[in-house]
């Protein structure tokens, strides 16, 4: 299930190294990190700086001068807490999801990273990382996400990367890491095609036409209710049942909509897998009842909203092909 560009990132050379960092295979959720899965490198302002304490210890002992001496033995003791404190900001920091909603191929995907911790241990300047996106990570009472923009290729599922979440806190010395590797891959829809045909009409002799208020058509009559428009009210009626009464429209909108695989014979797979996404976005821009047939499929509707849209967009993802991940 992995996407191509996946693999070629792991084949090279730093991806490799990584290869024999901890986790080393994808993993379930939650993760904790802990000392086995934690690494703590100095930055670049860490090896300048030690450098420069080795130039003062050096001074310090040719000259025999005690101050300059103990000077450098603070600095020195004062990076080596920084090293501890760097890796306290990591240890106990617990991923527990990792999540995006579907989106159609080519388009960013938003990758949201749930992360929790003590809450009694302050926690800055967190940093995650996912391929070229990174985003900061604030925690607010012990629990916090980052969002993520990671690209599309192609439809299908798509594998995720390592994460990696660091931190160079407090003093910039050193750079404390860990990486968290989900094994639960991401759904990306087909990318509807840009132009095309019209949405198809409504067909069938079984399909039943459906009305909907606010129409040309009289259909009946009913009590005023609040908030009712006065030129909707049908005065000689309510003149003689002495009540209120106000008139209804309706129109018909229109058969179902049957979505068929079948009848888009002359396209490539596809293609057809591109148009029957833009007919089902259109669908439910125009909030019509729709019917998707697929081979291979059971009937999916007549239906409409957000469920059945996810419905037919995974189906039309998933069907195998050359640009299916």
């Amino acid at each position: 299930m992995r996407s191509r560009w996946t693999e070629a990132r792991a084949r090279s050379p730093l991806r490799r190294l990584q290869l024999l960092a901890r986790p080393r295979q994808p993993e379930p959720l939650p993760v904790r990190f802990d000392r086995r899965r934690t690494y703590v490198l100095p930055t670049a302002f860490g090896l300048f700086f030690l450098v420069l304490l080795l130039t003062m210890g050096v001074g310090a002992l040719n000259y025999n001068n005690n101050p300059a001496l103990l000077l450098a033995l603070v600095l020195a003791g004062t990076a080596l807490a920084s090293l501890i404190a760097a890796h306290l900001q990591l240890s106990g920091l617990m991923v527990h999801a990792v999540n995006a909603e579907p989106v159609a191929a080519g388009r960013p995907l938003l990758l949201r990273v749930h992360v929790r911790a003590d809450p009694r241990r302050a926690r800055r300047g967190l940093r995650v990382e996912a391929g070229s996106a990174a985003a900061a990570l604030s925690l607010d009472r012990g629990a916090g996400e980052a969002t993520l923009e990671i690209p599309t290729v192609r439809r299908g599922w798509m594998a995720l990367e390592r994460i990696r979440i660091s931190t160079t806190r407090p003093l910039g010395l050193a750079r404390a890491w860990s990486w968290v590797w989900p094994q639960d891959p991401l759904l990306v829809y087909p990318a509807p095609e840009p132009d095309g045909p019209a949405l198809p009409l409504g067909a069938g002799d079984n399909a039943q036409a459906r009305m909907h208020p606010a129409g040309d058509d009289l259909h009946h009559l009913r009590t005023w209710r609040r908030g009712d428009s006065r030129r909707a009210i049908a005065w000689k009626p309510s003149a003689r049942r002495d009540t209120l009464l106000v008139r209804e429209y309706e129109e018909p909108q229109g058969a179902d909509i049957v979505l068929d695989w079948a009848t888009l014979g002359t396209l490539p797979a596809e293609a057809r897998i591109r148009r029957l996404a833009r007919w089902i976005d259109e669908a439910e821009r125009d909030q019509r009842r729709y019917r998707l047939l697929l081979p291979g499929h059971p009937p999916m509707g007549p239906a409409s909203g957000a469920a059945h849209r996810h419905t037919c967009l995974r189906a039309l993802a998933l069907l195998p092909g050359p640009e299916a991940a």
